[in-house]
């Protein structure tokens, strides 16, 4: 197998039949050997009994069912487990990661690169959801301890090697665009168009988007416990220069040291500071629970074709 083509899908139904037919069109055409993996994320819609009749018409369209909605990293990680091809590709299953766009991967990785990754470049989305990924980028880049594109999502193409490094990571937390980065060899940038969904409605809340920017900013970069230990710093010697002030100015023009309301806005910084410091510390011990815990990021209840090495709750091979 040449090529693994890994698609996390949540309640997808009109949008999966449009994506395999386009898919086989494009690599049939370009005679690459491949296979589809798709990922039902604990989809309540008709996704399922849709990816069953695929399988039925074409035997390389597969699917690993998971056990409940444990959200989009966590699927993508158990289609990198269940791919078998020699690389593999991860895209999102509306549509908005163009299939065409597989073939400028497959040359790049031809050509020796390892990673190949889609540069977004213009979004028909929202402009405060466009301005919001923007910030993200270049806030992950400033902070994280390793290098990061820019604009780039988990739309890639990754070898095998790569693929198998991903797999060995133990990690709970998944943040799958930060760990491609993490594991290096060489890796590049292909500019890309990202299109609007061909069906359906966005997946990822504003809520959720949040929670992924928190997981690449925590799970790459202490720096935000400096900035926390930096801004306690600068609050405390601010507290201390004014204090020295206030004293300079009883001693030498006998101003009272009067004020309720400037106490009490002092207490209430302070205690934001405070606030901000410990759910900063929060985060970064909650992310040590879960790791801790040992739990699995996703559980597969079934799977449909013959996929790689896959195991359901209780360690066994999964049912098929």
């Amino acid at each position: 197998m040449t090529l693994s083509v890994v698609i996390p899908v949540l309640d997808e139904e009109r949008n999966v039949p449009e994506l395999a037919r386009r898919l086989r069109e494009t690599l049939d055409d370009a005679g690459i050997p491949f296979e589809v993996v798709f990922v039902n994320d604990g989809s309540t819609d008709r996704t399922p009994q849709i990816l069953q009749e695929l399988h039925d018409q074409d035997k390389r369209v597969k699917a690993v069912h998971l056990a409940r909605n444990f959200g989009h990293q966590a699927a993508i990680s158990a289609g990198l487990a269940a791919a078998c091809g020699e690389a593999v590709v991860i895209m999102d299953g509306d549509m908005q990661d163009s299939p065409e766009m597989l073939l400028r991967f497959v040359e790049k990785w031809r050509e020796g690169f390892d990673v190949v990754y889609a540069i977004r470049g213009r979004r028909s989305e929202s402009w405060l959801k466009t301005q919001g990924y923007k910030l993200f980028y270049r806030l992950q880049g400033q902070i994280s301890q390793i290098p990061m594109p820019l604009d780039t999502g988990d739309f890639s193409l990754m070898s095998r090697r790569v693929v198998d490094v991903l797999n060995a990571m133990p990690e709970r937390t998944r943040f799958v665009r930060g760990m491609r980065s993490w594991v290096g060899f060489r890796q590049v940038g292909v500019e890309h168009v990202r299109g609007p969904r061909y069906a359906g409605k966005p997946k990822y809340t504003y809520g959720k988007l949040c929670r992924l920017a928190l997981d690449g900013f925590f799970a790459f970069s202490y720096r935000p416990l400096q900035v926390a230990s930096l801004f306690g710093v600068a609050v405390s010697v601010l507290a201390l220069l004014l204090a020295a002030g206030l004293i300079v100015l009883k001693l030498t023009h006998g101003i009272p040291l009067l004020g309720w309301t400037s106490l009490i806005v002092a207490v209430f910084f302070m205690g934001g500071v405070q606030l901000i410091c410990v759910g900063i510390l929060g985060e970064y011990v909650g992310r040590i629970y879960e790791e801790t815990r040992g739990r699995p990021p996703y559980v597969v209840a079934r799977v449909t074709g013959d996929v790689r090495l896959i195991q359901d709750a209780s360690g066994g091979p999964a049912e098929r």
